[in-house]
């Protein structure tokens, strides 16, 4: 109790210590100017004011901008080979080449629904499960101006990726496959259905090469066959699933004993019909994946 008192009393200064003090800085050479904001009285609400006023005034052009697009890398895994859907250029940058579909994102338009909106006008897909991939942002990615990518990935059930490709004349359905670069980083080829190589705009190789790693990242915690397969399947359907996606073969024991005990998928309680060898048993996933 008495040292907290002379705690609090050692603080409280008489107006002639206070004097003695000022005369001693002054003749110290010691004595500085107080501090702008020291006995200032705070205004209630002028932090408001003080914003309002910063943003009126503000001005947009003071500091560069750069433009913003959202591209879709789609990925389904049929007949042993990873696939995506392109669209043809038609107007310069990069004329005649194949993009992913993708677009400048509006102004009033948050990264999703962009996303949503350019795959939709491109592909006629709807109600596809996106996932933000990446952003990417090397300056000269873009010939036109500074462009900003902000990547999306989705997984697509074969019939529904090719049905995107068939409603529009300058969508093409493509394998991708990994390939080394000079630099060490895989890019991503891609072939037409005749095995032709078609040439990819802008950095889109490089975009569709990191979707490829992501979902291979992702197989061995999230159920992402969830969107590759059908409602019901056999284990061989998501054994290939996964040897597509990892670009090699798995041992098939092994592979469904831990699938089985995942606790992934569940029997159906059905089997194929309308095979000419034994009918496989059919399941389902016990949870729809969150890629």
């Amino acid at each position: 109790m008495h040292i907290a008192y002379m705690l609090c009393a050692s603080k409280v200064a008489s107006p002639r210590s206070r004097r003695d003090r000022a005369r001693t800085r002054e003749t110290s050479g010691t004595n500085r100017p107080l501090a702008p904001s020291v006995g200032r009285k705070r205004v209630s609400g002028a932090p408001v004011t003080d914003e309002r006023a910063f943003l009126a005034s503000y001005d947009p052009a003071a500091f560069d901008r750069p433009s913003v697009t959202v591209d879709v890398a789609l990925l389904s895994a049929f007949d042993g080979s990873l696939h995506t859907v392109l669209v043809r250029r038609r107007e310069p940058p990069f004329a005649g080449r194949y993009a992913l579909p993708g677009g400048f994102v509006k102004m009033e338009e948050s990264l999703p629904t962009a996303a949503l909106r350019v795959l939709t006008q491109k592909t006629g897909l709807r109600r596809v499960f996106l996932e933000q991939l990446y952003t990417f942002g090397e300056p000269n990615r873009d010939p036109r101006t500074r462009v900003v990518s902000v990547a999306h990935y989705a997984l697509v059930e074969p019939a529904r990726l090719q049905k995107a490709a068939k409603d529009n004349p300058d969508t093409v359905v493509a394998s991708v496959e990994l390939t080394p670069a000079s630099d060490s980083v895989e890019r991503a080829a891609v072939r037409d259905s005749e095995g032709t190589p078609l040439s990819l705009a802008f950095d889109h190789a490089e975009i569709l090469a990191t979707a490829v790693r992501r979902i291979r990242g992702k197989l061995d915690y999230t159920p992402i066959g969830f969107q590759l397969l059908p409602d019901r399947f056999t284990l061989l359907d998501l054994q290939r699933v996964h040897e597509t996606v990892l670009g090699r073969p798995l041992n098939k024991d092994s592979f469904r004993r831990r699938m089985l005990a995942s606790g992934e998928i569940e029997p159906t309680g059905e089997s194929q019909t309308g095979v000419d060898h034994r009918p496989a048993e059919l399941f389902r996933f016990v949870r729809r994946s969150a890629v």
